[in-house]
């Protein structure tokens, strides 16, 4: 089972899975959207999309539900928290607590609670819990404070279910992609409100502070992301498909050029050098 997969990663990965003969239970933000129907075209028939809107609990205990009809008394072998979203990328001081307060309800208390809905039927299977964080969840990274937290706050959550649930045989796994070409970027429409509504509510004094020019920069830092991001998916599917396979899989996947280097240097050298690199 495994969340956002309308697009991105998660869409991406309901296809990857699909077609390596898995039975794969998809949830979607949208489940008449565009990538519900595309997934419903594409894939085999043992592929099932479900309406899983992370931070809606009655769809989560629904999702529930069909899955474990469905998998009876078998349990289910893995559960992959895949659903994200970015928020506008500024300094920390610039975002509005409304971001803040939107990626941990997606990226961080979404995640845990469909963790601990359907913990149960992972404890039938002695199955995989692979919880989707970010290179940002592991080290701190500029215009990323609302959007890091929220996925340290996943790592941080994985790493302590991993010791926990290890008496049962759940193995629980943390990915940290480096820049992937997703969709988490968001439309032109959405980033458009969401930089209307940081400029709006900006004291005077920090926007003079930071000043116009800074200011107008955010966007083009934005619309240039997608061109630093590597299109090619495969790494994070081979990680997130090792978590699921390995008798022994890794605590933490590092899939992506420049993913684990950064994090070895926040790890073991002083922090004002990890600062200046």
């Amino acid at each position: 089972m495994l969340s956002g997969s309308d697009t991105g990663i998660g869409h991406a990965l309901a296809k990857y899975l699909d077609s390596l003969g898995f039975v794969v239970f998809a949830g979607v933000l949208n489940k008449d959207g565009p990538g519900a129907e595309e997934l419903r075209r594409a894939c085999s028939q043992r592929l099932s999309v479900l309406q899983l809107d992370v931070t809606n609990s009655t769809q989560i205990k629904e999702a529930y539900l069909t899955v474990s009809e469905k998998v009876q008394n078998a349990g289910l072998w893995g559960v992959v928290n895949n659903a994200g979203i970015l928020g506008f990328p500024a300094d920390g001081e610039l975002l509005p607590m409304s971001t803040y307060r939107h990626c941990m309800e997606v990226n961080f208390f979404g995640a845990v609670e469909v963790s601990k809905t359907f913990l149960p039927l992972l404890r039938k299977s002695q199955g995989r819990l692979v919880n989707m964080s970010s290179m940002a969840g592991g080290i701190p990274l500029p215009r990323y404070a609302a959007y890091g937290a929220s996925k340290a706050a996943l790592s941080m959550f994985s790493g302590v279910m991993r010791q926990e649930l290890s008496k049962w045989g759940i193995k629980v796994m943390a990915i940290h992609p480096s820049g992937f070409r997703t969709g988490i970027e968001g439309t032109a429409e959405q980033w458009d409100k969401q930089e209307k509504e940081l400029l709006e509510n900006l004291p005077a004094d920090t926007r003079q502070a930071y000043g116009e020019e800074y200011l107008l920069g955010l966007r083009n830092y934005l619309l240039h992301l997608p061109s630093h991001c590597a299109p090619d998916l495969s790494p994070v599917l081979g990680a997130v498909l090792h978590a699921l396979l390995a008798r022994r899989p890794q605590g933490l996947y590092t899939p992506g050029k420049g993913a684990y280097v950064p994090l070895c240097i926040f790890c073991c050298f002083p922090l004002w050098f990890y600062d200046f690199f």
